[in-house]
């Protein structure tokens, strides 16, 4: 086992492998830019170093080998699914905790990967993703795919992920500027304009398998997340198992065929780590399910599968423990029949975002920060008070994650949970976590992955309660620079006694 790793990455999920790191007794290194100084993964770990930029991979492998570090985990976002990274470190003679270069750079091109799972026989879903279509051509597949007979297209970039460069077309009216705008928006995130155009189902629900391979051939898959509650293409509550497939009408079935896909599709690149295969599937027949892409990393929601999975019966699953042992040349202890689920999990994510205002991000000074501490309630954050929220990164600022032996004490729990999550000083989407858990359609189940957009514009703008205007201003003055002799020697003419009144 390695003796010091670095982490390539900050706030929570930095924070989270330090955590695994400290329980096994290796030496942990962050990094940190001049704007995350103080930063709560900064002070958690054994080490910190600083760093011209988190994607700055020539200065992260200076710092790492001037550390000691045998090994770089790099978290999710930034250099995560860099395939060009992954083989600088094992160049320079660190390993690295994730997949293999080659399955990262496979999977990371949309085109590249449908083509790969579709000749090991997973399904795809129906769309054409030739290389060097111009807009003309796109235009006309869309058509070809029923675009104005009562059925959407979707335009996806080839490279990266996130949502970014997505457009979802109804009209054929609307494509030439959604197919300028998409390649707009790809070009400036991932510098590859190149899209591909695919059939839009309707209603679809998000629905993910976690797996896990070690180096030897032996290969598992976790189970599935639901991810269908989403805004702008991204998630915001993850759970497992998912309602659709845990019912008794076809959904073990359904599950057992995911799950063995999602293992040929890790088997067709070679993988070796933790990993996702999602799928898009049908909210009406949850036997019509398509291949959508595969994250080639540790994953935002790994807590729930974590939290709802056990391994020959015995639970607290420990995913980056066992990226690390594999990254280790160890292998799995365990094989597939010995995997199952335990209950339920649900997760969601607190952002640093306006969901009144499109779920436009928010920014701010953290005056206080109180986190819940229940039990089987896991919190997996990155805040202190004092922390600058700011528009450089990712306005994700923790996760909360409940577990319940069913759906429904599941949600119970993650709903008082959330009510005790305070963040004064940054707007967050809290309050709208809440309100989305106690819609009649997530607690039946019936999710899809509009489902949450169409209850933010159901809600309409929320007033944040005056109680609450008054706490923050009241913290804020409490920490102001005042005279010795506190708010009574303040010169503003102010003085205590009568009133002149008898």
């Amino acid at each position: 086992m390695f003796k010091t790793v670095l982490i390539a990455n900050r706030g929570e999920i930095a924070v989270r492998i330090t955590r695994t790191l400290r329980r096994l007794g290796i030496r942990s290194v962050t990094i940190y830019t001049g704007a995350d100084e103080g930063a709560r993964h900064v002070l958690e770990a054994n080490l910190a170093l600083k760093v011209r930029s988190y994607l700055d991979a020539e200065d992260i492998l200076s710092v790492a080998h001037e550390s000691g570090a045998e090994a770089i985990h790099p978290g999710y976002g930034f250099l995560a699914e860099n395939a060009g990274f992954a083989h600088s470190c094992q160049q320079s003679g660190l390993a690295f905790i994730g997949p293999p270069p080659e399955a990262i750079a496979r999977m990371g091109d949309k085109i590249e990967a449908k083509r790969a799972v579709a000749a090991a026989g997973v399904p795809v879903v129906p769309g054409r993703d030739e290389r060097g279509l111009s807009d003309q051509q796109i235009i006309q597949v869309a058509i070809d795919l029923g675009l104005g007979d009562g059925l959407a297209i979707l335009l996806k970039p080839s490279a990266g992920g996130g949502g970014k460069g997505m457009r979802l077309v109804e009209d054929p009216g609307d494509l030439p500027e959604a197919v300028a705008a998409a390649r707009r928006e790809a070009r400036a995130a991932f510098g590859d304009d190149t899209l591909l155009v695919e059939r839009y189902m309707n209603r679809p629900r998000h629905i993910e398998i976690q797996i896990f391979a070690d180096s030897y051939g032996n290969l598992v898959h976790l189970g599935e997340r639901e991810c269908s509650l989403q805004r702008r293409h991204q998630k915001i509550i993850e759970e497992a198992p998912s309602p659709l497939l845990d019912n008794p009408k076809g959904g073990a079935r359904t599950r057992a065929a995911m799950g063995a896909h999602a293992l040929v599709v890790a088997r067709a690149v070679g993988y070796v780590g933790a990993g996702t295969v999602e799928y898009i599937v049908s909210a009406d027949s949850p036997d019509d399910y398509y291949f959508m892409e595969m994250n080639t990393r540790l994953q935002v929601e790994h807590a729930v599968t974590e939290m709802a999975c056990t391994v020959g019966g015995i639970a607290a699953l420990d995913l980056v423990e066992w990226q690390l042992r594999v990254a280790a040349g160890e292998r799995l202890p365990f094989s597939q029949d010995a995997i199952a689920f335990a209950g339920h999990a649900i997760e969601a994510r607190v952002y640093a975002e306006d969901p009144a205002r499109g779920f436009l991000p928010t920014g701010g000074t953290v005056l206080a920060v109180s986190e819940p501490g229940l039990p089987d309630v896991r919190v997996d954050s990155g805040l202190d008070k004092g922390v600058t929220i700011g528009g450089a990164y990712d306005p994700m600022l923790a996760k909360v994650v409940a577990w319940g032996p069913d759906r429904t004490a599941a949600i119970r729990r993650l709903d008082r949970a959330l009510a005790d999550f305070t963040v004064l000083g940054v707007t967050t989407n809290v309050a709208f976590l809440r309100g989305l858990l106690a819609d009649p359609e997530v607690a039946a189940g019936r999710l899809d992955t509009g489902l949450a957009e169409r209850s933010a514009s159901a809600a309409g703008a929320v007033a944040v309660p005056a109680v609450v205007l008054a706490a923050a201003a009241l913290d804020r003055l409490i920490v102001l620079d005042l005279p010795g002799g506190g708010p009574w020697e303040i010169p503003d003419g102010w003085r205590l006694g009568r009133t002149g009144l008898d």
